[in-house]
């Protein structure tokens, strides 16, 4: 007899196809991908990425919801003008969406910077939210890809013009996947290979190739500035984890991560006590790309176990009030010690 699939049911996709729509809110275009309906969950794309990226997800997480995936500004189709990049400026776009959209509430799932947006709009907004995903995000400690931090110097942003120019963006991407074809010695560790640091190279050319446009690239720098200076990251959450305290939270990682180490998630989840923390064995920066439906599938069990949380304003104002109580993080000695130093870190706290 056979046995019951556990877990939500994933019926075929029918009718849920996705539409990409547009909004002018304060003179500027924004785009944004939507589908289904029910209850809204916002996808949230990190830095150089757009709302594509989560192509693979949207038809099957809208079987259950109104999912809106937005290009947040300077990215993807959405207007690329001169102007604020921050996180914050990032949650307010996604504010004034929702509000343009006419919904109130929301469950957030955020990857990578987007993952620091989700967190900052659960801060800004916490009326809007019931329940939060963070995706490989970001402004856990200052690690991050070299590669980040270097682009984020003063003058190397120069030398990348030549992704401009034709034939770069292909070549870049048959080096890297002769590099990642290729048999490795046996004496080079797996963590320090070129294998294991090109583990995202697919995603990371397909974001680069968007790049090659000038207006992308401004965009790109100034958002890139805003979170990451020489040092790595510049932007932290945790000082603020402990307002999550009544809000569902789940943690979704790959642990062969070359962007975020995958340790950021270990350490998201000792300054969240309360959050459920799922890690995708062998998966890189995207692990919703390498198992679309396992990803949805714990997406939509978290919805379902978790009853989206009501915002209390008293509650709220006694958290801030008390502020952040450091026996309440969970983990060896050795991962709470280093939550306690990234949080006294000196980093900009938005």
């Amino acid at each position: 007899m056979p046995t019951k699939p556990s877990g939500p049911v994933l019926r075929p996709v029918s009718d849920t196809d996705v539409r990409i729509e547009y909004h002018t809110i304060h003179g500027y275009r924004r785009a944004y991908r939507i589908a289904g309906s029910g209850p809204a969950l916002l996808l949230i794309h990190g830095i150089g990425d757009n709302s594509s990226t989560w192509n693979e997800v949207i038809p099957i997480l809208a079987q259950h919801y109104t999912v809106i995936a937005p290009d947040l500004l300077g990215h993807g189709k959405s207007d690329k003008p001169r102007a604020d990049y921050s996180v914050p400026a990032f949650a307010n776009g996604m504010r004034d969406l929702l509000v343009v959209l006419g919904h109130s509430k929301v469950t957030v799932v955020g990857h990578s910077l987007g993952g620091g947006v989700a967190m900052q709009f659960c801060y800004q907004f916490p009326r809007f939210v019931e329940r939060l995903v963070l995706v490989a995000a970001g402004g856990v400690t200052r690690e991050v890809n070299p590669a980040l931090r270097f682009i984020s110097l003063p003058v190397v942003h120069q030398l990348l013009s030549v992704l401009r120019v034709p034939g770069v963006i292909p070549g870049l991407k048959l080096a890297a996947k002769g590099v990642v074809e290729a048999p490795l010695p046996s004496f080079v560790p797996n963590a320090a290979s070129p294998k294991h640091l090109l583990i995202d190279h697919e995603d990371m050319m397909r974001v680069l190739g968007d790049l090659a446009d000038p207006k992308s690239y401004a965009a790109f720098l100034r958002t890139l500035r805003a979170v990451v200076d020489w040092r790595g990251q510049s932007v932290t959450m945790l000082d603020r984890c402990y307002l999550t305290e009544r809000l569902p939270v789940l943690i979704v990682w790959g642990d062969e991560d070359s962007v975020i180490p995958y340790h950021h998630g270990e350490l998201a989840h000792a300054a969240i006590p309360h959050s459920d923390f799922e890690t995708f064995v062998g998966s890189g920066h995207f692990p919703f790309h390498d198992d679309p439906e396992r990803f949805c599938r714990i997406v939509i069990d978290f919805m379902q176990r978790n009853e989206p949380v009501v915002f209390d304003p008293l509650n709220w104002r006694h958290l801030m009030t008390e502020g952040q109580r450091l026996d309440e993080f969970v983990g060896d000695d050795e991962t709470v010690e280093e939550v306690l130093e990234a949080i006294e870190d000196e980093r900009n706290a938005t």
